[in-house]
């Protein structure tokens, strides 16, 4: 949940949660994060995180969400407009992630290049008004998952073009989405319809991705370019021993 506050964007993510872990309920575990009280600061440019091996020089709760993000084969945000576009909570942990990223792997790599994360990433944005950023907000997401080297999911059309994006009927109120669902509200309807649609659809993708990448390990693990990937599910990287990634932040 990319909100500061506890209310609409937690509870569509519990929608898209409760419908990942129907996909299979024996292999999917899913493992709830909220920037409400968390302290992420802005990255500074200070590109100290490329004399320590991508680990960024300052100590706060970004660490934490780094490495549930670099664990998992899913990554769903759930998030409310602000300005038009993501919380700034959230884009400072983006901001800090892809740029400390970079160095982690640089050592593998003769130019400047970011490894094949091949994550898939769902989208659920809601805003207080209609047509007020909700896909600016979408899109920002979007090109985070495809600058990170991971694939974006939608859910189903028509509810879900690019992901799940609503409105709460310029309602304020940190409960106006589960209160209009549960009354039968049409457009609340749809939204958590199209959340459910992203969990479902993410997860599943994901299954597929990991059973190709299990069939594909030998050639996979040959070309470092998917060494988070290959790490991810258990296997081998095709480098030497001595420049191994730290793993401490993989599964």
């Amino acid at each position: 949940s990319g909100s500061p506050r506890n209310g609409n964007s937690q509870f569509l993510l519990e929608q898209a949660l409760d419908a990942a872990k129907q996909v299979n309920p024996d292999s999917v575990r899913c493992v709830e994060y909220s920037l409400r009280t968390k302290k992420i600061g802005p990255c500074l440019g200070c590109k100290r995180c490329s004399q320590l091996k991508g680990e960024c020089t300052f100590k706060d709760d970004f660490q934490t969400l780094r490495n549930l993000w670099l664990q998992a084969d899913v990554v769903i945000y759930s998030v409310p407009v602000y300005h038009m576009g993501i919380p700034g909570q959230l884009k400072c942990f983006i901001d800090r992630l892809g740029n400390s990223l970079f160095p982690r792997y640089r050592h593998l790599f003769n130019a400047s290049v970011l490894p094949k994360q091949l994550k898939t990433i769902g989208v659920v944005v809601q805003g207080m008004h209609l047509s007020a950023g909700q896909e600016h907000t979408a899109t920002q997401l979007i090109n985070h998952a495809l600058i990170m080297q991971c694939i974006p999911v939608t859910g189903d059309m028509w509810e879900s073009y690019i992901g799940a994006a609503g409105w709460t009927s310029n309602d304020g109120d940190r409960q106006a989405m589960e209160r209009q669902a549960a009354a039968g509200n049409y457009d609340a309807s749809i939204l958590v319809k199209s959340a459910r649609d992203v969990g479902r659809r993410a997860v599943e993708m994901a299954l597929l991705l990991r059973a190709g990448g299990l069939a594909r390990m030998a050639e996979l693990s040959k070309d470092p370019i998917y060494l988070p990937f290959v790490e991810r599910l258990g296997g081998f990287s095709g480098v030497a021993e001595g420049d191994q990634v730290d793993a401490d932040a993989h599964a």
